[in-house]
C-alpha cells in the first residue's frame, strides 16, 4: 500500500520532469480533474497563463479552490469540455490519460504550439507531428507539435 506522499508523487513527478518544456504564455489543460498536470505546472511556472478545462462540477469546484488556496487566483478554471471551449488557442495544451484523438485538440493549439499527452497513445493526424522532446522521460509522456 502506498503512502499519501507516494500517491502524490505518482501524479506530480512526471509533470516536474517536463516542467521546463512548455513555452511561456497560454497553457490549456484538458480534463483537469485532480489538477495534474495543469495546476501543477501553474504552481511551478509563474510565466504560464493557465486555463483548466473540467466539465464535472465537483472537480471544477475543487480546482477553483485549489488554485486560489495555492496562491494562483489568476488560473482560469472553466466548467467545460474541450469541444465547447471558445477562448483563444494556446501555445501549449496538456492532458492526462484521456482517450481523445489529437485532431480534436487542433482548435485549442496555436500553429507551432505543442500538445503534451501524459499517458494515452493518440493516433497520427495530418495537423500534428510527434517530437522527441520527452523521449527517455518516465510516465509515458508524448509531445506533438501543431503544423502550419
Amino acid at each position: 500500500m502506498r503512502t499519501p506522499a507516494e500517491r502524490v508523487a505518482l501524479l506530480v513527478a512526471p509533470v516536474l520532469e517536463v516542467a521546463s518544456l512548455p513555452a511561456a504564455g497560454r497553457l490549456i489543460d484538458v480534463g483537469s480533474g485532480n489538477g495534474s498536470p495543469g495546476l501543477v505546472l501553474a504552481l511551478v511556472r509563474e510565466d504560464l497563463e493557465v486555463t483548466l478545462l473540467e466539465p464535472r462540477s465537483r472537480r471544477w469546484a475543487f480546482l477553483r479552490e485549489a488554485a486560489r488556496a495555492a496562491g494562483r487566483p489568476d488560473v482560469r478554471v472553466l466548467r467545460c469540455r474541450h469541444d465547447t471551449y471558445d477562448g483563444p488557442p494556446a501555445r501549449t495544451v496538456t492532458l492526462r490519460a484521456l482517450a481523445l484523438p489529437i485532431g480534436a485538440l487542433a482548435p485549442l493549439v496555436e500553429p507551432g504550439g505543442r500538445v503534451f499527452f501524459f499517458g494515452g497513445r493518440p493516433g497520427p493526424h495530418a495537423a500534428f507531428a510527434a517530437t522527441e522532446e520527452a523521449a527517455g522521460l518516465p510516465g509515458g509522456i508524448q509531445v506533438f507539435r501543431r503544423l502550419g
